[in-house]
């Protein structure tokens, strides 16, 4: 089961994704023993640990939370930021993904380039 967070309408919320094999796919009826989604509201999301922040010697890395392209990079090394400023813009699936900055801090340094392919959990920006 993976987590990712997106950002809708302004709203975050925090999701669940399982894996299913190509049999379970194709039933129609859901199985009971499955836990239903739940959508979880930003001030939930707060009070959860981040699972997409690593902290290192070079600072808390934010990381890529799904695998894409880097569309734009809104920060300079050296830049403070505030908790939810946008660091860098990710397409994945067709769709842009505002990578925002999990808490107040300064830019260490910027891991990625415009254009650049990633993976999911790759550091794509280091905080102090």
């Amino acid at each position: 089961m993976k987590k990712y967070r997106i950002r809708l309408n302004g709203q975050v919320y925090e999701i669940e994704v399982e894996e299913i094999t190509n049999s379970e796919a194709t039933e129609t009826k859901p199985k009971e023993d499955k836990p239903k989604p739940k959508l979880v509201r930003k001030k939930e999301i707060a009070e959860t640990p981040n699972i997409n922040r690593v902290a290192n010697a070079k600072g808390e890395e934010v990381k890529a939370p799904m695998p894409g392209t880097i569309l734009d990079i809104k920060v300079n090394e050296n830049d403070r930021v505030k908790e939810g400023q946008v660091l860098v813009i990710l397409e994945a699936m067709k769709m842009e993904n505002e990578i925002v900055a999990p808490r107040d801090g300064k830019v260490v340094s910027i891991n990625v380039t415009k254009g650049q392919a990633v993976n999911a959990q790759d550091p794509l920006v280091s905080l102090e």
